[in-house]
């Protein structure tokens, strides 16, 4: 096993020729921290010759296998997926400022279309209070206060070190004009909670940004459940431009799974009509589920939607 095998990255030229001579699975494991330098060696080096695993922050699944862990909404998404935090019971404030400090000093200065470190940390800031929203490229840029091309490079930046992912419009041919800009999301809330200076669960509690904070949270819990089995493709947000819109669409091969998110405890009807209106728009084409993930504990059925409490996140079939 190797680590950090983007900083020899003439190694990999050595090791074609032995795998070659025996290709047996498993024989070599290596691994990196730059996604974006350790893929390009691998391409040029091991083409055909290896297998990609993507380690992201843990999901839920995971983290309720620790002797404790966050049993709150509030704690959990302050707290977020670290490995670090939940198995040495750190305070997440104090990690993730060494965290983010090193990204930026080592992961970003490490990529060459990142000059200016400042401005770049300065967007990083900026996505957080975008997290769980259509993204603006042009508003994002000016407010860095960097080019538009500038913003879209940092933002592959952020993508490509497991920082934030993209999740593209709806697109299919139903006679609706859809609004065409993805969505932004952070993969780890404990991340996107620290940048923006939220520091106990009584201050996220009443922060403007928790509703988003929380669909983020579900966004990525079903990202990555999708990821580790092998699912890289296949999530969508709809919105049209009569207001009717779903949080997040699951492409699954027998059917579309719209995902609505709220963050209250209390159900209300308010919580799935807009979904409802949008399934039965897609049921025309395709057989439709909806599913209300909410800050609630109870597991209801109603009105074609079930209601899924975000502590049961983990037992749906997201796949």
């Amino acid at each position: 096993m190797l680590d950090e095998i983007q900083r020899v990255p003439d190694l990999l030229s050595y090791l074609q020729p032995i795998i070659d001579d025996d290709p047996t699975p498993g024989r070599w494991v290596l691994t990196g921290s730059q996604n974006l330098t350790l893929l390009e060696s691998v391409s040029q080096s091991l083409a055909g010759r290896s297998a990609l695993f993507e380690l992201l922050p843990l999901a839920r699944t995971e983290i309720v296998r620790f002797d404790t862990f966050p049993s709150t909404l509030d704690d959990a998404l302050l707290t977020g997926g670290y490995p670090r935090i939940l198995d040495q019971r750190l305070a997440p404030a104090d990690w993730l400022a060494a965290y983010v400090a090193t990204y930026i000093e080592r992961d970003v200065r490490s990529v060459s279309n990142v000059g200016d470190l400042v401005s770049y940390q300065r967007m990083l800031e900026l996505a957080a209070g975008r997290t769980g929203q259509l993204l603006n490229y042009s508003a994002l840029a000016g407010d860095v206060g960097v080019s538009q091309p500038t913003a879209k490079a940092w933002l592959s930046v952020l993508e490509t070190t497991y920082v934030t992912f993209r999740i593209p419009a709806f697109h299919a041919n139903i006679r609706k004009r859809l609004v065409k800009q993805p969505k932004l999301h952070f993969i780890d809330s404990g991340l996107a909670c620290w940048l923006l200076g939220i520091r106990s669960p009584s201050q996220l509690r009443l922060h403007p940004l928790r509703g988003a904070i929380f669909e983020s949270w579900v966004a990525s819990e079903i990202f990555k459940h999708r990821r580790n089995a092998g699912e890289s493709l296949g999530l969508s947000h709809y919105r049209d431009r009569h207001g009717a819109e779903v949080d997040l669409v699951v492409d699954r091969p027998d059917r579309l799974v719209l995902v609505e998110v709220k963050a209250a405890r209390t159900i209300s009807s308010s919580f799935y009509s807009s979904a409802v209106r949008v399934a039965d728009e897609l049921s025309d084409h395709r057989p439709v589920e909806t599913v209300v993930v909410y800050g609630g504990d109870e597991l209801q059925r109603r009105n074609r939607v079930t209601l899924l409490p975000w502590t049961h996140i983990r037992e749906f079939d997201w796949v």
